[in-house]
């Protein structure tokens, strides 16, 4: 069974962004964290014989990614441990229990010594096999240790060789652990047994695929991955959301996990008590190949069903994570014991699976909430619109009206003198 999903760590960033100025509430159930370790991160790199391939901007796999590698230890944060694993590195040979045993740690997950690591790297030649499973295995071994996030990025041009052993059951074994390990894949080749395979891989740890077909790419993607490990460490927790506002799992402040099938609608209910404003953002993740041109719609709506306020996003499958936000400052009231309000809110997604994908499990989804002190009457304005603005704007148009009537007198002055000479 495939465990319960942790979406990356950079998604959690981002829905941080989108709702500016949370702070969850000391001793919160949900979403702490989980600890001060240091990140790690272990880049898994295909070297099969395949890597020779000239098909990356006219060079080799292999030097894509060498490429690739050269860019992203240069642009490690400091505060990430970084690894690098090898498959199919050193045995060219065709015996297949021993090609199915080539993985080897190229240089140790730790602090970085960039010179160091890029001397290693230099070394790789395209040789032998693909152990994508045994490689997963020591992978997370390497990174054992800590309560810091851990991730490991798989780089690969062509399916595991070394069946049974299945790198997705490995994967989803790898989840089973509960060590924290996420698995990001990256495809060199538009195959569809390769994507499916990398997918599912991701898929089991709540990681994300990706398919990259040119060197600038590779770079961008693997630095987004290695950054991402050096965010926050975020513990969410699991929920799950119904398919009416009536039956919704009441929340409190905290950052939760659930999974949403394509075009599907999760509600979820939160208490809001008056004088207090509720802040919620929502962040679907496409981990598997998605037809373009998909949305994810938040709404906050009453228990009798009208919509209060609503957030909403687009996307053209250029990133793998869609997320958008909403803010509701609920009125403060003349009662002195007045009830809290139950606002609903309400996930909506417009992702279509590309043809052949599965379309269960559902697409992870991460949900932050929180109820913080609402602004008071003289901050209403300035929270939501223009507030003490409207002076400045008053101003800009009297001086843009002043110096449209200058502007004009002047036109008409130099051409009466134009006719007059």
């Amino acid at each position: 069974m495939i465990t319960r999903t942790r979406l990356a760590a950079g998604a959690c960033a981002l829905l941080a962004a989108l709702t500016a100025g949370m702070a969850f509430p000391a001793g919160a159930a949900a979403g702490e964290p989980t600890g001060e370790d240091a990140p790690k991160v272990d880049l898994v790199l295909d070297v099969s014989g395949s890597m020779r391939t000239r098909d990356i901007d006219g060079g080799t796999r292999m030097a894509a990614a060498k490429q690739a590698f050269n860019e992203v230890l240069d642009a490690t944060p400091e505060e990430v441990q970084l690894g690098i694993r090898t498959l199919g590195a050193d045995y060219p040979g065709d015996d297949r229990k021993t090609g199915c045993k080539d993985t080897a740690q190229l240089y140790p997950v730790g602090p970085l010594d960039r010179t160091e690591a890029k001397t290693a790297v230099a070394t790789l030649s395209p040789t032998g096999w693909t152990p994508i499973g045994p490689a997963l295995l020591k992978a997370a071994d390497d990174l054992d240790g800590g309560d810091g996030s851990k991730r490991i990025v798989l780089i690969s041009d062509g399916e595991d060789t070394c069946a049974p052993l299945d790198p997705c059951e490995v994967a989803r074994e790898i989840a089973a652990k509960g060590i924290g390990v996420t698995i990001d894949t990256l495809g060199l080749v538009p195959n569809t047994k390769l994507r499916k395979q990398l997918s599912c891989i991701a898929e089991a740890t709540g990681g994300t695929y990706t398919s990259v077909e040119h060197a600038d790419e590779l770079t961008d993607k693997v630095n987004q991955l290695v950054d991402r490990a050096a965010d926050p460490v975020v513990t969410p927790v699991a929920t799950e959301g119904a398919d009416a506002c009536a039956k919704a799992p009441t929340l409190k402040s905290g950052l939760y996990t659930d999974r949403e099938e394509f075009g599907q609608q999760r509600w979820y209910r939160v208490d809001v008590e008056p004088g207090r404003e509720l802040r919620a953002s929502v962040s679907v993740s496409a981990d598997r190949a998605v037809n373009p041109s998909h949305g994810v719609l938040l709404r906050a709506v009453t228990a009798s069903g009208r919509e209060i306020v609503r957030g909403e996003a687009a996307g053209n499958g250029r990133t793998d994570v869609l997320s958008t936000g909403l803010r509701y400052p609920k009125a403060e009231s003349d009662e002195e014991d007045a009830a809290p309000e139950a606002v609903c809110l309400q996930v909506t997604n417009s992702f279509s699976p590309a043809s052949g994908v599965k379309t269960t499990p559902g697409l992870p989804l991460e949900l932050t909430v929180d109820v913080v002190d609402g602004p008071s009457d003289s901050d209403d304005v300035a929270s939501f619109g223009l507030g003490r603005g409207w002076w400045l704007l008053g101003l800009l148009v009297l001086v843009g009206f002043l110096a449209g009537l200058l502007w004009g007198w002047l036109s008409r002055w130099r051409f009466a003198v134009w006719r007059t000479n």
